[in-house]
């Protein structure tokens, strides 16, 4: 299995700095958020985009992909009947797509939750067929570029829109594209009927990315949250993507989070062998 961190954790740090501790723990992969780097990804030059892709190299990392792919973006919406809107967020995704591929990613999570929730007006059926539409414009880029979209079901907290696996397959069926395809996250699957591992079985060929947290939003181990199950679904799946720790309380430390979620998942593993 092969181990990535969401950078956002260590926001703030040098690109290098960041990296050296990333590897230092253990990862072998780092998913960006794009937002730590600029404020749009076109300020991002073809120069910087080079240099980031190097130094993650140098210490022996890999950018799998980007994440968080329009927050603290303005102007940009999945679901709107405004169609300029639309056809603005689809640029923007392409431009997204081309940055990923540029760093060496693959993979571009889509999760978003306030640039997709349900405008007022805007009916579930709407929804859907804005967001397909949205989506089909991309799926070029992505097919060029060797990207692939992974739809992230989000739980009601969040948004309401794709709050299930089976939801966001329901939206893969209307974009129809190899490169538009599942994730699935911990925390977000802890919100649905079925088990963590029903869903990991259920939903396995669709699956292409995947992150690991816990109930209390912090990573893997730092909760109640039970991964020798989780883990050895994925064994039983064959997955074979990346595992990417995300979490969204900071509070106990980069550093710490990021080394105690690594362990405890290499002691899960352990216990399985």
């Amino acid at each position: 299995m092969k181990f990535a961190i969401c950078q956002e954790l260590f926001e703030g740090w040098e690109w290098e700095r960041q990296c050296q501790v990333i590897a230092a723990t253990g990862y072998t992969g780092i998913e960006l958020a794009p937002f730590t780097l600029a404020s749009r990804i076109g300020e991002v030059s073809s120069e910087r985009r080079r240099e980031l892709k190097a130094i993650a190299e140098s210490y022996g990392l890999t950018i799998c992909g980007l994440h968080w792919l329009l927050a603290k973006t303005e102007g940009m919406h999945l679901t709107t009947n405004d169609a300029a809107v639309r056809r603005a967020t689809a640029q923007y995704l392409i431009e997204l797509t081309n940055a990923c591929a540029d760093l060496g990613g693959t993979i571009m999570v889509f999760g978003s939750p306030m640039q997709r929730n349900l405008q007022e007006g805007v009916t579930r059926e709407q929804a859907y067929a804005n967001a397909a539409e949205v989506f089909r414009a991309v799926v070029p880029a992505l097919s060029d570029r060797g990207v692939t979209i992974a739809m992230e079901p989000l739980t009601p907290k969040e948004t309401n829109f794709v709050n299930s696996c089976a939801e966001a397959v329901e939206l893969m069926t209307l974009v129809d594209h190899p490169n538009f395809a599942l994730h699935q996250d911990v925390k977000a699957m802890l919100s649905e009927p079925s088990s963590i591992t029903q869903l990991i079985a259920q939903y396995a060929p669709q699956t292409c990315h995947f992150h690991v947290n816990d109930d209390n939003l912090l990573g893997p181990g730092m909760g109640r949250t039970d991964y020798l199950p989780i883990l050895q679904a994925l064994r039983d799946t064959r997955y074979a993507g990346w595992i990417s720790v995300e979490v969204f309380d900071y509070r106990p430390g980069a550093e710490y989070i990021a080394r105690e979620s690594l362990q405890y998942m290499q002691r899960v593993l352990n216990e399985l062998d």
